[in-house]
């Protein structure tokens, strides 16, 4: 079984989930008393699973606001191998000529593992699924090891609002938008810069970011971003959305959310875009090989260079 050990005498397994969730009804990701959060479903599902006197603790890669969705979310969590035995029993399967694997073999830990997936299915409500788990490289991070996260803001301009059946993910924009003004508004935001103008500040957090994408494209009726950075902070991705569609709509020129950007304070101009339109689908990671480096220079607080 592949374990590290974390601390003296601590070895542990660690895990990634690859997960999917429409967040219409939860809190967002992140736990918070008396409120329902992915976070919490998760956790619940997983020490109900492996019958823990305690859930266990996930890392994410972002952790995304209330109503906000997930197609392409990645977790970690680390835990004792011991506790995988839970999973043996009912859900394990025999070898292909009949014979059990040997105990603590890539085989059995293979099935423990699709094990866990099929009974989080069994547990976890509809509105959140673990579609898969496997056993993290070395070095994995699941917040820190992430290269980019790339989102989908999805709107409709048409004139009778949206499909019914897709109301929870695309917001209704009552007024036409010209894509061709949106990505000339968009160029101006590209690259590293201090996004203080779209964030909310955290103290001792810092505000700078790379958007390394943030275009548009017209499909039927819909309008749809793409965004794509090496992070965001709160937020950011609505804000920046916002900061567009009224030059989008011919309200304001196509300079004006480059100048936002430029002031580094937060304008009272830029509205934040309602929840339910953004989706979180992909994270990307390195090579196996260049996962810790990686985390050690996410770590890392980043200045703008003069």
């Amino acid at each position: 079984m592949a374990a590290r050990q974390v601390s003296w005498g601590t070895i542990v397994v660690r895990l990634r989930l690859d997960l999917a969730y429409e967040g219409t009804d939860f809190s967002g990701w992140a736990k918070q008393p008396g409120r329902r959060t992915v976070q919490g479903e998760i956790e619940g599902a997983l020490g109900r699973i492996l019958r823990l006197p305690e859930p266990p603790s996930l890392t994410v890669a972002g952790r995304t606001d209330a109503g906000v969705h997930a197609r392409g979310q990645v977790a970690h969590v680390d835990l004792d191998p011991g506790a995988l035995g839970a999973l043996d029993g009912r859900g394990r399967r025999r070898g292909a000529a009949g014979e059990d694997p040997e105990p603590g073999s890539e085989g059995e830990l293979g099935e423990r593992l699709s094990a866990m997936r099929r009974r989080l299915a069994g547990v976890l409500p509809p509105d959140v699924r673990v579609h898969h788990v496997t056993v993290a490289p070395e070095g994995f991070d699941a917040r820190f090891s992430a290269l980019s996260r790339r989102y989908a803001y999805r709107l409709s301009d048409a004139p009778g609002g949206v499909d019914p059946l897709r109301r929870r993910e695309v917001v209704w924009y009552n007024r036409p938008l010209d894509v061709d003004r949106l990505n000339a508004a968009a160029a101006a935001l590209l690259g590293e810069h201090d996004f203080a103008a779209f964030c909310r500040r955290r103290e001792g957090a810092t505000t700078i970011r790379e958007l390394k994408r943030l275009d548009w494209v017209r499909e039927d009726d819909l309008v749809v971003a793409t965004v794509m950075a090496d992070a965001f902070c709160h937020s950011m991705v609505r804000a920046l959305v916002g900061s567009l569609l009224p030059v989008g709509e011919g309200r304001l020129p196509v300079d004006w959310p480059g100048e936002v950007l430029s002031r580094a304070v937060r304008d009272s101009g830029v509205h934040v875009a309602p929840a339910h339109g953004l989706c979180l689908e992909e994270v990307r990671y390195p090579a196996p090989g260049e996962l810790a480096r990686r985390a050690a220079e996410t770590r890392r607080v980043r200045t703008i260079s003069s």
